[in-house]
């Protein structure tokens, strides 16, 4: 296991979003603070701002490709689409999709199944190897 990924899975298990941890765990090799990076990421966790979309692990490792890979001029932003698309690919295959609610299993736009998840304990049991994996591919992507 890499260090960003042994540093994102700790940071999601010190209570911060898996767009948090993730992102978070490399910023530093790009320039940017720690307290920063858990800045930028904070809205996107539990699929942004809890609406079950693209999985927080997902936003916070493409934020990081953006890092290594975006672009300041519109005619060069395919480069970023086809490594953002290599890294949901190889996500998509090890998960079978990056929307939260099929990760997960539970709509948590709706109080109740917000409830539910929290009781059966899914993010605890489903989101650190999430965290792991977006991480791991992330790094591959970004050598």
């Amino acid at each position: 296991m890499t260090d960003q990924t042994q540093t994102a899975l700790t940071r999601f298990s010190q209570g911060f979003s898996c767009s948090q941890s993730v992102f978070s765990a490399f910023a530093a090799q790009f320039g940017i603070a720690e307290d920063l990076a858990l800045k930028i990421a904070s809205p996107f966790g539990s699929g942004v701002a809890r609406q079950g979309e693209v999985c927080g692990a997902v936003t916070g490792a493409l934020m990081v490709i953006a890092l290594k890979h975006g672009t300041i001029t519109p005619e060069k932003k395919e480069e970023i689409y086809k490594i953002s698309q290599e890294f949901i690919h190889r996500f998509e295959e090890k998960h079978g999709s990056i929307i939260c609610r099929k990760l997960t299993g539970y709509d948590i736009r709706r109080p109740e199944e917000l409830e539910k998840a929290r009781e059966k304990k899914v993010f605890e049991k489903n989101c650190p190897g999430l965290v792991k994996d977006a991480a791991e591919i992330v790094k591959l992507l970004i050598k």
